[in-house]
């Protein structure tokens, strides 16, 4: 199973993705694509929840068979501080992380 390729161009591109997750919309920052237990996970920051700004900025974790509705935006962003590409649970299950 290959990742959704509009992820793939966000994380590679630093371009924000819309989706749908739990039929909520979001717009997503995507910072990381990994596998966990045989399936596919982006770790994001998401930057609107239903079209309004977050309380805090942090970052969530979505699995990626549960985005639907998935586009590519011609928005870029900046590599947030609550992304550590070290942090263990990504040690050795990284697929692409965005670049400093």
């Amino acid at each position: 199973m290959l990742p959704n390729k509009e992820f793939l161009e966000g994380v590679a591109l630093k371009k924000c993705v819309t989706a749908t997750y739990n039929r909520t919309s979001f717009k997503l920052a995507p910072h990381i694509l990994y596998t966990r237990h045989d399936e596919m996970y982006v770790d994001a920051v998401a930057l609107e929840h239903e079209g309004q700004p977050p309380r805090e900025i942090k970052l969530g974790t979505f699995k990626l068979a549960g985005l639907k509705d998935v586009s590519v935006e011609d928005q870029s962003f900046e590599l947030y501080d609550v992304f550590d590409p070290s942090a263990e649970k990504y040690q050795g299950t990284t697929l692409l992380a965005v670049e400093a």
